[in-house]
């Protein structure tokens, strides 16, 4: 398992109300679109181009229940949660053995762990959603 990580919620929450602290405190704000919200402005990552992103209020709701699980540190459903994930894809930004782990999102019907899945990295807030088992990545945004 990854250890333990500061629960992605409330290091978004933290950030959005930095950014919104920010824009109301200074020159900035007069100079940022009026459409610009925490919810819209992605963050500064070194993520692969290749990898999209979706918010976290979009992820269906059993991925919800992973995240949360990921945050208690378990108990998970299947023996293969938490084991290391290889990016043997490449579309995940690229790093040592042992930096990404991979979680089951389960999905509903299936008599199998399904092809839905959380992978998160070793910095906080750093998880994906894969809905087709590795073959396209997201990159969850807490902040929408």
């Amino acid at each position: 398992m990854a250890g333990m990580r500061i629960s992605p919620r409330i290091a978004a929450l933290g950030a959005a109300t930095a950014f919104a602290a920010a824009l109301l405190a200074g020159p900035a704000a007069s100079a940022a679109p009026a459409s610009v919200t925490p919810a819209s402005v992605a963050p500064v990552t070194s993520v692969s181009a290749s990898v999209g992103r979706i918010c976290y209020s979009a992820l269906p709701s059993q991925a919800h229940d992973t995240l949360d699980l990921i945050d208690e540190g378990g108990p998970f459903p299947y023996s293969q949660d938490g084991v290391v994930f290889q990016n043997r894809e490449g579309l995940l930004p690229s790093h040592s053995t042992g930096y990404y782990h991979e979680y089951t999102v389960i999905t509903p019907g299936s008599p199998t762990r399904g092809a839905r899945r959380i992978i998160t990295g070793q910095q906080t807030a750093e998880d994906y959603y894969t809905a087709d088992h590795y073959a396209s990545f997201r990159r969850v945004d807490f902040a929408c």
